[in-house]
């Protein structure tokens, strides 16, 4: 399963979720990293540091880091859905059927309503 680094944006309950899913998930919060002003680069950087694919829904900022160098261990961007349940398999399903992550961007989008 996928070892992700969850924003401080990223939703716990789909954390806790994606946990349930025997993915590693560590967030800012855990990792200390929360409330800092942390640029999204810094942010990359942390999480290439500890070898995981960056979970947000912070979507513009972290495709643009991808355009600039894809050399990262995968960054999942997504449409922020409350349905916690779908969008943690929303999230699984697509990660599943890209592994491994490395230097992928994977968009992870909101079923239309």
């Amino acid at each position: 399963m996928a070892r992700f680094y969850a924003d401080e944006q990223f939703p716990f309950p789909v954390v806790e979720l994606l946990r349930n899913l025997d993915h590693n998930v560590l967030t800012a919060q855990e990792a200390g990293n929360a409330n800092q002003g942390i640029p999204d680069e810094a942010v990359l950087a942390f999480a290439i540091s500890q070898e995981r694919a960056i979970l947000t829904i912070n979507r513009d900022d972290f495709i643009h880091l991808h355009r600039l160098d894809p050399n990262h261990f995968g960054i999942v961007v997504c449409t922020n859905n409350r349905n916690w349940e779908e969008f943690a398999v929303r999230i699984d399903e697509a990660v599943t059927r890209e592994e491994p992550l490395r230097g992928k961007l994977i968009r992870v989008v909101r079923p239309a309503s």
